[in-house]
């Protein structure tokens, strides 16, 4: 089967399906596992800027605008003849939309399998394993990692029923500049982990706030992880932004504990690693209680602003 999947996340379950030689394309942003960089990339973004807040700004006026945010190259999508695309329904911020891809693939002839992708919950999340693998012809493998998944979620929320003492205050940034709380599947991951929702996500998706109001949520521990932002993008950017650089000054003066996670690979992306999320998230939490995590070093903790206190 030819396989072309235009999201990172989808791109990680086709791996884990051990489906990886059957990718004949990618997108911009797929990156794991690193064989698939050799891959053509099928997108673009149609933007160009450095920081998050260059980012914000960037996306927001082509929002206003009615632009697109992002390219997808049909002709060379054509040309490839893929049997099986991959695309998402659920952020046009994140990657090329459905209905665009839906749109193309329509001019096709033979027209490939679409499968689109709209997780908001962990369960979601699974369920898109499910998805790619019955459309892949690998039913019973997407089954048995599905429920491994499960069996690793079950396991941490176990563990939490048992912890002792009242559970942290915690919010968690899926962006800095300006801060954004972070909705979807984090309600889950913060409450299995062992955490109060001091941001009250559920059944939201992520939205801007300020600093200000961030400080009258009165966390007890901020975890930050920039969506698409590895963990040293991410210590970079806060130490050329005074105002979050004072923000988090604040909250630690405060008692507030804080941390940077790797927001690329983990957490925003609705893949097998949201499991490796929940279960670094849980260990920082409650380290005593939750085992360490199966994660590269330099996927965090790290302190946000160790990058200024060098």
């Amino acid at each position: 089967m030819r396989i072309a999947s235009l999201l990172a996340s989808s791109t990680e379950i086709v791996a884990a399906l051990d489906l990886t030689d059957d990718l004949v394309a990618v997108s911009h942003c797929c990156d794991w596992p690193p064989q698939v960089r050799d891959l053509p990339a099928l997108t673009s973004a149609l933007f160009e800027a450095q920081t998050a807040r260059d980012i914000d700004e960037a996306v927001r006026a082509k929002l206003q605008g009615q632009d697109a945010i992002y390219a997808l190259d049909a002709q060379a999508l054509a040309a490839l003849k893929p049997d099986l695309v991959i695309s998402q329904a659920l952020c046009d911020v994140c990657a090329v939309s459905g209905a665009e891809v839906s749109t193309v693939l329509s001019d096709l002839d033979p027209q490939p399998t679409l499968v689109n992708l709209e997780p908001y919950s962990l369960r979601d999340i699974l369920e898109t394993i499910t998805m790619i693998g019955e459309a892949a012809g690998v039913a019973d493998r997407a089954a048995e990692l599905r429920a491994s998944l499960q069996a690793r979620i079950d396991a941490v929320a176990a563990r939490s029923q048992a912890l002792p003492g009242p559970r942290p205050r915690t919010v968690l940034l899926d962006w800095t500049s300006p801060p954004f709380i972070g909705g979807h599947w984090m309600h889950e991951l913060l409450t299995l982990a062992g955490a109060e929702d001091a941001g009250n996500t559920a059944d939201r998706p992520s939205w801007t706030t300020s600093w200000n109001n961030l400080h009258a949520l009165n966390p007890e521990r901020l975890v930050i992880a920039p969506c698409g932002f590895p963990a040293a993008r991410t210590l970079e950017d806060i130490a050329g932004d005074q105002e979050a650089v004072a923000a988090l000054r604040q909250l630690e003066a405060r008692g507030c504990q804080l941390i940077v996670f790797d927001g690329n690979r983990l957490f925003s992306r609705s893949s097998p690693r949201i499991v490796d999320s929940l279960e670094a998230l849980a260990h920082w939490l409650w380290p005593d209680h939750h085992p360490a995590p199966d994660i590269e070093p330099e996927m965090g903790p790290v302190h946000p602003l160790s990058r200024l206190d060098a």
